[in-house]
């Protein structure tokens, strides 16, 4: 794999948050060896949260990961996570009918809160690609 093309997963085996997050820090690695340019960890640390929130939304509410792709774009990330689900994401309310907190809910408010893109679109076989991009400088 050249340094700076994009890792992709194409449903050809599992794809788990941590595959998405491990082709996040070698793209980075073979960019910043590129172009000798440092990523703010803290950024990539975003980087990692929002691949790992698209991930797992993608295994609990998508019917899984049918194909991922990472991409570095100047001084961004760029994942893209595609699932078995024709529905969109939405923001629960974090309280219960009874004023309990609920269990889970956070990820898509934290992937919309991080990017600064976020763009989901319907695939033509059914399911669907969301696609954040998170700056790193």
């Amino acid at each position: 794999m050249d340094a700076l093309s994009p890792v992709h997963c194409h449903g050809d085996g599992p794809c788990r948050p941590a595959d998405v997050r491990s082709a996040i820090r070698r793209a980075l690695d073979g960019r910043g060896g590129a172009t000798g340019g440092p990523y703010d960890e803290e950024a990539v640390s975003d980087a990692l949260l929002v691949a790992s929130e698209l991930t797992s939304n993608a295994i609990l509410h998508g019917g899984g990961i049918t194909d991922f792709d990472v991409d570095i774009d100047g001084w961004a990330v760029r994942v893209s996570v595609s699932d078995r689900s024709d529905r969109l994401p939405v923001v629960t309310d974090p309280l219960d009918d009874q004023g309990r907190r609920r269990l889970g809910g956070r990820g898509w408010p934290i992937v919309c809160r991080l990017a600064c893109d976020v763009r989901v679109s319907g695939l033509p076989s059914g399911g669907k690609r969301i696609t954040a991009v998170v700056p790193v400088s």
